[in-house]
């Protein structure tokens, strides 16, 4: 069978897939302009990540909670992945308090279940574009215990921020029994064969206080405040 042969067999089946993955672009657009236009009131803000499987009994539920509950009272909105868990606790705490209680849900074959405690809820069918939103308008990253997901998100932020591409902001840890783990592993193997810097363990911090995170995040910003520069502005103009 000759080569032009081979193509007229094969481009007919290609050309709707094309055309398909063409107006998904828009699609994508679509979410980038929704999310960013939904949420530009919300700051200042706090991410905050974990565990999808935590029981509402389970101690690091009720700690998120609390955490949420005294983020939202200090004047941060509180933005989680909109589903159950941990997702639910800090919604659940930002709910009550004084401040929006946002939830980022995702679309999935199986459909996630959405907590019912959010003040502002944006659904998204594209990861990336859900991601960006975690980053855009976060002050702070609280991270809880949990597993790939809260994984990804913590990796993400920490090489946004290390390699310039966002703002510095606090990315904290909560639970230091759980990250200790991680955090020796990141310094006998990564700095220690060169493959991240000393001075980046500095992105990182173990607090397991409610309070302690809350006067953490404002002591960060003490002396610049929380509304970008205009250098970080344009940073965020390109994340």
């Amino acid at each position: 069978m000759s080569l032009q042969t081979k193509l007229a067999s094969v481009l007919p089946l290609e050309r709707p897939w094309s055309s398909r993955e063409s107006w998904r672009v828009f699609r994508i657009m679509a979410e980038f302009v929704e999310g960013t236009e939904r949420l530009e009131c919300i700051q200042p803000a706090v991410s905050i990540f974990g565990s999808a499987r935590t029981a509402p009994e389970h101690p690091y539920y009720k700690l998120t909670e609390a955490i949420a509950r005294q983020l939202s009272d200090a004047g941060f909105s509180v933005i989680s992945g909109g589903g159950p868990g941990i997702m639910e606790a800090a919604n659940k705490g930002a709910y009550f308090g004084k401040s929006p209680s946002v939830g980022l849900n995702i679309q999935l074959p199986h459909e996630q279940h959405r907590n019912t405690y959010q003040d502002i809820s944006q659904t998204f069918r594209h990861f990336f574009a859900r991601k960006y939103m975690f980053v855009k308008f976060a002050t702070a990253y609280v991270v809880m215990p949990g597993g790939f997901g809260t994984l990804d998100e913590l990796m993400e932020a920490l090489t946004l921020v290390q390699t310039g591409k966002t703002r510095k902001m606090p990315i904290i840890l909560v639970c230091t029994d759980f990250w200790q783990g991680i955090i020796d592993w990141f310094q006998q193997a990564l700095v220690k064969e060169n493959l991240i810097s000393a001075e980046d363990m500095n992105l990182i911090q173990l607090i397991d206080e409610p309070a302690q995170v809350v006067d953490a995040i404002f002591r960060y910003y003490e002396t610049s405040g929380f509304e970008p520069s205009a250098t970080e502005r344009e940073i965020q103009l390109n994340l």
